[in-house]
């Protein structure tokens, strides 16, 4: 997918399948490797993981992943949920510390966006963990303000979460 004013997506982007879990399971357990603490919670909050492509849609969502552009494992994944009738929530942006810094997060970010104004979305909305202050960078950066609301996830990880906020 290439919107004309990017370069083509490094590597296949694309609706993600069930059969991807293992690869968003081993993208996004690196990711949260890199902080103390950080870890998935397959049986819980992470459940989702084992089948994301029915999980976005039981929630009426979308989800994709990059694959590498080797073809062997995911670059990054992305998705949005509804939340009540006039937001959605960018949900799970991960991007593996071999494809940072090259602007992919800001494409990914910019794909949920354009899926918002499709379905007539006033505002994005998003959680992030209080220890990835990369992604609260980019987010800033993108336009997107901290609400000022935190929540705790209860986690393995003891995850506290800021809310973000962007209008559409």
């Amino acid at each position: 997918m290439t919107d004309g004013r990017n370069p083509p997506w490094p590597g296949d982007l694309r609706t993600a399948a069930d059969s991807d879990a293992a690869g968003v399971q081993q993208l996004i357990g690196g990711c949260f490797a890199e902080y103390d603490g950080c870890v998935l919670d397959l049986e819980g909050i992470d459940a989702w993981m084992a089948a994301p492509a029915s999980y976005y849609a039981a929630i009426g969502g979308q989800f994709w992943v990059l694959a590498q552009p080797s073809g062997v494992g995911l670059a990054a994944c992305v998705g949005w949920g509804p939340v009540g009738e006039d937001r959605i929530e960018l949900k799970n942006l991960y991007v593996s510390a071999d494809g940072r810094r090259q602007g992919l997060g800001r494409r990914l970010v910019a794909l949920v966006e354009t899926s918002g104004r499709e379905q007539a979305a006033a505002a994005v909305v998003l959680w992030s963990d209080t220890r990835f202050l990369d992604a609260h960078r980019l987010y800033e950066s993108l336009g997107y303000q901290r609400t000022g609301q935190e929540r705790a996830l209860h986690d393995p990880s003891h995850s506290i979460e800021y809310g973000f906020a962007k209008r559409l």
